[in-house]
C-alpha cells in the first residue's frame, strides 16, 4: 500500500493492484483496473477505509462479464448475462455493514452494448473490462445494516 498526501490534503492511496483512490472530506473517488470486479473491489475498499455506510453516487467505465437482472414481483431475483464488453454508462448505490459486519453492497447499472444496445437493472456482478470510475459519499453518521427481509431474496436496510 502507497501514501501519498497533496498540497490540498488530498490522500491517496493505491492498494496492492487492481484499484486506487482519493480522498477530499467525505468523497471517495476510486478506479478499479482491468480483470477486477465491482463488488469485491468496493467491498474491500469499505475495509481498508474503515467506514460503515456510504452511498454510490455515480459510476462510469467499461466493464464485461455483467450479470445483472431484477427482483419480480414474488420477490424473487431474475438473472441476465451481458457478456460482451459493455460501456458502464451509470452506476448508482450504496455500502452498508451486515449483521456479521462484512460490508455489502446494493447497487444498480446500466450499460450500452457498443450497438447503444441499453441494459439496466440489479447488477449481480461486473467485472472491470477498461477501467471503472466510482465516486462514494461516506455517511460518517449513518447506522444502516442489512439485515434478511422475509419472503424475498434480498437482505434490506435497517436504521439504528
Amino acid at each position: 500500500m502507497t501514501l501519498q498526501n497533496d498540497r490540498y490534503n488530498q490522500v491517496t492511496i493505491t492498494l496492492g493492484t487492481g484499484m486506487e483512490w482519493t480522498k477530499s472530506g467525505e468523497d471517495l473517488l476510486v478506479r478499479i483496473d482491468p480483470g477486477e470486479e465491482i463488488h469485491a473491489s468496493l467491498q474491500k475498499l469499505a475495509d481498508e477505509v474503515g467506514f460503515n455506510a456510504a452511498a454510490i453516487t455515480s459510476g462510469i467505465g467499461r466493464t464485461c462479464a455483467n450479470i445483472y437482472g431484477y427482483m419480480n414481483n414474488d420477490g424473487i431475483y431474475i438473472k441476465r448475462n451481458l457478456e460482451s464488453p459493455s460501456e458502464l454508462v451509470s452506476l448508482s448505490g450504496n455500502i452498508a455493514r451486515t449483521q456479521d459486519g462484512k460490508p455489502f453492497t446494493h447497487i444498480h447499472c446500466c450499460w450500452s452494448e457498443d450497438d447503444s444496445t441499453v441494459h439496466a437493472g440489479h447488477m449481480f456482478s461486473c467485472t472491470v473490462a477498461v477501467v471503472a470510475e466510482i465516486h462514494l459519499r461516506v455517511m460518517t453518521h449513518a447506522i444502516m445494516t442489512r439485515c434478511p427481509l422475509a419472503d424475498v431474496q434480498l437482505l434490506g436496510l435497517q436504521f439504528s
